[in-house]
């Protein structure tokens, strides 16, 4: 026997006995299921859909997200554990005949957010009488 006489591909339409066991089942032409990362942002923007009504009866200001992050599909490196990394990636590049362009995305430094507050809410103990 061989494997085109029992593997076969699933062409659409459906079977009727097959969407009958689906229900509700939708095939999305413009999200391919061999890009993860696609996959990824569409089930991160469906949990936003979601969450849009309680945000709004909180009222929580709504999210806007982006068909894109910065870094997109890109490789991210950081220099939390070395930083001297900056170097170790140009040469990682050439050894693998890759351009070396690389776009800085954040602060050099680790920075707290401008919204942050920085003074504890708690006077700090100056002792007994």
């Amino acid at each position: 026997m061989r494997a085109k006489e029992f593997i076969k591909e699933s062409v659409l339409p459906l079977s009727s006995d097959v969407a009958r066991a689906m229900p509700g089942t939708y095939a999305i032409d413009s999200l391919p299921n061999s890009d993860f990362y696609k996959q990824y942002r569409f089930g991160v923007a469906i949990a936003g859909a979601k969450g849009r009504q309680s945000r709004e009866n909180d009222n929580v200001e709504p999210y806007q997200m982006k068909g894109e992050t910065v870094w997109g599909e890109n490789m991210i490196v950081s220099s939390y554990m070395d930083s001297d990394i900056d170097s170790d990636i140009d040469e990682a590049l050439t050894e693998l005949g890759l351009s070396t362009k690389k776009n800085l995305i954040s602060t050099e430094n680790s920075q707290e957010a401008s919204d942050v507050g920085k003074r504890s809410p708690i006077n700090s103990f100056k002792g007994y009488e």
